[in-house]
């Protein structure tokens, strides 16, 4: 059985939630999760948008972690 390791170099996540403070919370905590493979965010995008039929809020972001140099 051979075993190898490839290093992560880019990494794109995305993120959806009904409120403002729980997006944040969920982008935090994966920012200290991606800092213990030596992932650093390189950029963030964000959107909200609202039905108009239910007045539904929602938010979304892409974060993209890149290695460490």
């Amino acid at each position: 059985m051979q075993f190898s390791l490839d290093i992560i170099e880019d990494k794109v996540e995305f993120f959806e939630a009904t409120n403002l403070q729980i997006i944040e919370k969920m982008i935090s905590e994966k920012i200290d999760q991606n800092r213990a493979i030596f992932l650093q965010v390189h950029h963030v995008s964000h959107q909200m948008y609202v039905d108009p039929a239910t007045n539904y809020k929602c938010y979304s972001a892409v974060v993209h972690f890149k290695a460490k140099k």
